[in-house]
């Protein structure tokens, strides 16, 4: 069912959107709508950076859905300087400290021309599988080609009224990450660019003066070279971020931007960038929210800087698009949440598998199928989706104990409903791909499931009368209830017929007791622990003829 929000108070994509377009519509009526984000490729593009290109994806999506013509923007911070070699890189990587990331090599072995271009591959890829349609832009490319020449010569003869508008919040308190940001200082004055030096490349450089006249930019380097550079010709180096940011605002026309929470304190660069996109380049600011960050279970809040956080394309090896779409969609982007890498992605998976069937049913509310859809579609279409979408923990514990084998995991699959089989695996994908994967990377050696080859003869022969007739009645009703839910009846139906209680009885303390004793004997004597996978999917891996032989006391 595809939802289309006609206006507010859906959900908070749709109450952007309207915002959005009437804005769009005071500043340029019938203009493309613009909306943007912007990543630095300088280290791996984590998750909690995907929510800066999902919220104004999501509401870009949602304006193209009424009819508007909308543009995403993503700017690739490739001109940005490269700030430090990262763990597990050669330390000779040092000398490229200062070069704009497309002049660094890449970390050994990469395919990939240059620094920036390795990070930003499995971005861009991860983007197509979740169907974020945007305009890339490289700023190395714009700033090399000239395309900002006018607006750096602006930026240069107000330079006194920037310096005034940053000197405002220069006193106040200021994210850490932006306390020594370079925002254009120095000894012989305030000037917000600096060029990469036409020696060394690197921006290891002190501007010295400037004429507003000849446009003549003096500079000298860390590496020894001195000279004097003419920006109405010079296309080699950068505005200062603070400057750099809001000028592209009113370059592009932007009007939806969102922006990290440590980027909308006093003395930011949003805040302060509102304030230099009006008094210096005469476009307002863009609408921007603030988004919280993105957290994985376990782990503290992510940070590019260093090595091993996960990014989009770690999750889509454990998750299918269209989850990971509805996780960024249906929390709106002031509130943090955490995407799963642990056993919680299977609760996870039962959450969205439950939200589908209310949808099917049209029992689910507003906003959840609105998330929903956002989740599942764009404005292009539909994203491709599993066939037979069968619970996440029921193809994952297939997969830890066949360990992947095709054909041992379409037989236990077609047992799963022999009234209705899968009959290929391809209908069970991409989920199943998703599991397996989850499986081998995911879950710790310790914790694989591994059936027992022979019986445990010692366990057996130590069993009571209880417990061995709990097994025979088990054994006794196999061939009969082999499926999901028949063995699902029948391993819970054990101890109500030991206690004399009928099937539908409703569970007390005691009889939870009993089945939790009869299961956790089962585990020892399939798998040699006290838990495991579920056991009516545990039993259809291993089979009939496997689970008699050691179950049989």
């Amino acid at each position: 069912m595809r939802i289309v929000a006609e206006g507010t108070e859906v959900d908070w994509v749709s109450r952007f959107a309207d915002e959005v377009i009437e804005e769009a519509g005071r500043r340029a009526p019938g203009a493309p709508i613009v909306c943007a984000s912007g990543l630095s490729p300088s280290g791996p593009i984590h998750l909690g950076n995907l929510r800066e290109v999902m919220t104004p994806h999501l509401v870009a999506d949602e304006i193209r859905r009424r009819g508007h013509d909308c543009v995403h923007i993503l700017s690739w911070d490739d001109y940005d300087r490269f700030r430090k070699v990262p763990a597990g890189v050669d330390p000779s990587w040092a000398r490229y400290v200062g070069r704009p990331l497309t002049a660094v090599p890449p970390p050994p072995d990469s395919p990939y021309a240059s620094w920036a271009e390795h990070f930003k591959a499995p971005m861009a890829a991860a983007l197509a599988e979740l169907g974020v349609e945007y305009h890339g832009i490289s700023q190395t490319e714009r700033y090399t080609a000239g395309a900002y020449r006018e607006q750096i010569l602006l930026a240069m003869r107000e330079r006194a009224r920037i310096d005034a508008i940053l000197d405002r919040y220069r006193t106040k308190d200021r994210p850490a990450a932006e306390q020594t940001e370079d925002d254009g200082t120095a000894a012989a004055g305030y000037f917000p660019y600096r060029p990469y030096c036409s020696v060394c490349d690197r921006d290891l450089t002190t501007v010295t003066g400037y004429d507003d006249g000849t446009t003549g930019l003096s500079y000298t380097c860390a590496c020894g070279h001195a000279e004097t550079v003419y920006l109405r010709e010079h296309d080699r180096g950068k505005l200062v971020w603070k400057v750099d940011w809001p000028m592209r605002w009113a370059y592009e026309g932007v009007v939806f931007e969102p922006s990290g929470v440590d980027h909308t304190s006093p003395g930011s660069s949003f805040v302060v960038g509102g304030r230099i996109v009006t008094e210096v380049f005469g476009a307002p600011p863009p609408i921007g929210p603030m988004y919280a960050f993105v957290g994985i279970s376990g782990m503290a809040k992510m940070s590019s800087s260093r090595g091993g956080v996960p990014t989009p394309a770690d999750a889509l090896e454990i998750m299918e698009a269209p989850l990971l779409r509805w996780l960024y969609a249906r929390r709106r982007p002031n509130q943090s949440f955490k995407i799963a890498f642990d056993q919680e992605i299977q609760r996870l998976y039962d959450e969205w598998d439950a939200l589908g069937r209310r949808i099917a049913d049209g029992t689910a509310p507003a906003a959840d199928a609105a998330a929903h859809d956002r989740a599942t579609r764009t404005a292009a279409g539909a994203l491709p989706a599993t066939p037979r979408p069968l619970p996440y923990r029921t193809l994952a514990s297939i997969v830890d104990v066949t360990t992947g084998h095709d054909e041992q995991t379409l037989r236990i699959l077609r047992d799963l409903d022999p009234a209705d089989p899968v009959t290929s695996l391809d209908q069970t994908r991409p989920r199943l791909d998703r599991a397996q994967r989850w499986i081998t990377t995911q879950v710790p050696a310790e914790q694989r499931t591994r059936v027992r080859d022979e019986p445990d003869t010692d366990l057996l022969a130590s069993l009571g009368a209880t417990e061995r007739e709990s097994l025979r009645l088990l054994l006794d009703d196999l061939d009969r209830h082999w499926s999901l839910d028949g063995l699902t009846r029948l391993v819970y139906g054990v101890p109500k017929r030991q206690a004399g209680l009928p099937p539908d009885v409703k569970p007390t303390p005691e009889l939870k007791a009993a089945q939790r004793a009869f299961f956790a004997l089962l585990y020892r004597l399939l798998v040699g622990r006290d838990t495991g996978p579920r056991l009516p999917t545990l039993l259809l891996a291993v089979g009939a003829g496997r689970v008699r032989k050691l179950l049989d006391a």
